[in-house]
């Protein structure tokens, strides 16, 4: 598991997010505070607090590469 902080601080980003995170067969979860929240669920998502960076825990051992790529504009350096 590989976990990186996101920032999805507008509504096309999230909508641009899950499309990007379903295309993989990878698990991820969004981890703020004590919530955790499917990454693949839009809804999900809009239920946390979208104005500061949230944890994304990555599920996956292979793809690893092309998934941090992928996600690469929403990371948090």
């Amino acid at each position: 598991m590989k976990t990186v902080k996101i920032s999805l601080n507008s509504i096309d980003k999230v909508k641009a997010f899950v499309n990007d995170v379903t295309k993989f067969d990878s698990d991820f979860d969004l981890v703020s505070g004590r919530y955790v929240i499917d990454a693949k669920s839009i809804m999900g998502i809009f239920s946390l607090d979208l104005s500061k960076p949230i944890d994304l825990h990555i599920h996956a051992e292979e793809n690893l590469d092309e998934i941090l790529k992928t996600l690469k504009p929403y990371i948090v350096e």
